[in-house]
């Protein structure tokens, strides 16, 4: 019964690295011809030709037995049967390294190329004195400001710039996509920093000069005042011409109650006195700037409603992605490959040396 054990112990060693081998494969890799693996009954027909083979010589006796004082002998006895073995059990582990190799396995990995439709957009804040009213809390510019930078933050890719003006205007923030910077910019704004008035014509001009050289597909403004055009050179329907002509929409949002709000009226050194008094927002000259530039006017009379105007124009102008998904697969065949090599050298360099030498 034990005739043939010396055979089977390194075909069996050999079968059992086949199957890890096969079995981390299977784990790890997908294949691209799972219907080759079948060649790995090619081992059991190797084996059972070998043991055919075998089953004509004849062991001289060899006996396993647990009790016998020969034992210790009996094992080393089936060592060194074993050793004339190895050769065609590397020839077992070959057939097996090979049968994974012909299944190509493959590892894959999804692989997306993102591109987005770029938005390039710049607010254009007033900065006039009546923006301290105290209508909103805990003034019309703070409000602003908090709302602003929310809006900033929910919007990572695109590039969104400042302007600021009041009597005249200034770029506070060129366009960048650092979120970081463009919030400090916005809240850094104070009302004092440009000569008094509400110049809207040239704070919609300065914005548009921002953007008219942009490639960006889509190119927006978002201009806030809480008054009427009393100062600049520039008429904010000329401004909004200029912004058609480069393609420019631009949102125009008033701020500021319906009726009466406790406003600035006068300063005694870096306090201002604070009066009621009636609040007026040229909203005529809004719309039309909204209706020429394909925008839409908004009317905020409070902090709540400033914060959804944002939020409707944040969905107005979403980024729109193009993603292609493509899975990439790179073949692993190869170190399968060289270990059935390997084995097949070995086992020749077994069989012309080492295993002739010792039979």
């Amino acid at each position: 019964m034990m005739r043939n054990l010396a055979t089977l112990i390194p075909h069996i060693l050999a079968v059992v690295t086949y199957a890890i081998g096969l079995f981390y494969a299977s784990q790890h890799f997908e294949f691209e011809s799972p219907a080759l693996l079948w060649l790995g009954a090619l081992i059991a027909l190797h084996i059972s030709l070998r043991l055919y083979v075998q089953s004509g010589q004849r062991f001289s006796g060899l006996v396993w037995s647990w009790e016998s004082p020969e034992s210790q002998l009996t094992w080393k006895t089936m060592g060194f049967q074993c050793i004339p073995e190895i050769p065609y059990a590397l020839r077992t582990l070959t057939i097996g390294l090979l049968t994974i190799a012909a299944a190509r396995p493959q590892s894959s990995s999804s692989v997306e190329d993102l591109t987005r439709e770029g938005i390039d957009i710049v607010l254009s804040m007033d900065l006039s004195a009546s923006m301290l009213s105290k209508d909103f809390d805990p003034n019309r510019l703070e409000a602003s400001k908090t709302v602003a930078t929310d809006f900033v933050n929910d919007r990572p890719n695109d590039r969104i710039g400042v302007v600021a003006y009041e009597g005249e205007a200034f770029t506070q923030i060129p366009l960048t996509t650092d979120q970081r910077v463009v919030m400090n910019g916005i809240g850094e704004l104070q009302t004092g920093l440009l000569e008094g008035g509400t110049a809207i014509g040239m704070g919609l001009a300065t914005a548009v000069n921002r953007l008219k050289d942009s490639e960006a597909e889509s190119k927006v403004v978002i201009l806030l005042t809480d008054g009427v055009n009393n100062a600049g050179k520039i008429e904010p329907l000329d401004a909004a011409q200029l912004a058609k002509l480069n393609d420019i929409r631009v949102y125009t949002i008033g701020v500021g109650t319906i009726g009466k709000a406790r406003s600035p009226v006068a300063k005694m050194g870096n306090q201002f006195q604070y009066d009621w008094v009636e609040v007026e927002i040229d909203e005529t000259i809004l719309r039309d700037i909204a209706k020429l530039t394909g925008g839409r006017y908004f009317r905020a009379t409070n902090g709540e409603k400033l914060a959804s105007i944002y939020t409707e124009i944040d969905e107005l102008e979403k980024t729109r992605f193009n993603v292609l998904r493509y899975n990439q697969k790179t073949e692993e065949f190869l170190p399968y490959g060289i270990a059935a090599v390997l084995a097949f050298f070995i086992e020749f360099l077994l069989r012309q040396f080492a295993i002739r030498t010792l039979i």
